[in-house]
């Protein structure tokens, strides 16, 4: 009988050692989702961008700012995470994403064909519009022009992609301002990027030699969003989430007028 009693004594004791071992292996695991994502810290969300391209990500006294700094503070509070900076240069970016050294890209990314076959794109916080920026008493006219002429650009972006695709020849950069400096230089004839980069650009400068001359229907609007590893399926829905959110409570709208004047996160 006592054989018996100290049996079931034991048995129940293993039962609930087992019940509260599940408990606290379940917290621990879903305690914000963070284990879930993959993320390269837990509970933090880790971004990589340039730091060097104004309005989206630069440093002002010392500090990094700018929309997209602002906004990945944002899409990481949504997700009930703290955000990291990784600043890299663009042509270095996705081949951080690569090897992991951050979870996402906020970088005026653009979605294209190609990087979808690679990559995931979260639901797009920016629909951009390209135009041409040449020196005020330069020969070209339209876009169409540039044909045959060297144009500023980084070579891995869309805008050195559609500048190849009007015939121009390709001055490689390391980023927007080096590209225009080469125009303002007259070592280029002109560097194509988004109407909100140039218009930034202007406010900071508006005595900058430069025009610009939009792109018609020679460049497609693009969408930007965020761009995130294959492998992380279930980090790609939470940004998506996190970016509807914040373009239904008004942030984006907020973040878009403060840092480029005008709203250029709706189509």
């Amino acid at each position: 009988m006592k054989t018996w009693v100290k049996k079931l004594g034991l048995a129940a004791f293993g039962l609930i050692l087992a019940v509260t071992l599940t408990a606290c292996g379940s917290k621990s695991t879903s305690s914000n989702g963070s284990n879930e994502l993959s993320l390269q810290k837990p509970g933090t969300l880790t971004i990589g961008l340039e730091g060097t391209f104004q309005p989206y990500s630069y440093r002002k006294d010392g500090k990094l700012t700018g929309f997209e700094v602002e906004l990945g503070k944002a899409i990481a509070k949504k997700m009930d995470l703290k955000a990291k900076f990784v600043p890299t240069k663009f042509d270095s970016l996705i081949a951080g994403l690569n090897v992991d050294k951050y979870d996402v890209i906020l970088n005026n990314m653009a979605i294209n064909s190609q990087r979808k076959k690679k990559y995931l794109f979260s639901t797009p916080y920016i629909y951009s519009k390209a135009q041409l920026a040449v020196k005020k008493d330069s020969s070209i006219k339209k876009i169409t022009d540039i044909k045959g002429k060297k144009v500023a650009q980084t070579t891995t972006s869309n805008n050195a992609a559609d500048a190849k695709r009007l015939g121009a020849t390709i001055t490689p950069t390391d980023g927007f301002q080096q590209s225009i400096d080469l125009v303002t230089q007259g070592r280029a004839v002109g560097t194509i990027n988004s109407r909100e980069a140039f218009y930034a650009y202007l406010k900071q400068k508006p005595k900058a030699n430069v025009k610009l001359i939009d792109a018609s229907d020679q460049i497609d609007a693009q969408e930007i969003a965020p761009m995130i590893s294959k492998k992380h399926t279930k980090l790609q829905k939470q940004v998506s989430k996190a970016v509807q959110e914040l373009r239904k409570d008004g942030t984006l709208k907020k973040l878009s007028n403060k840092y480029f004047g005008g709203n250029v996160t709706d189509k």
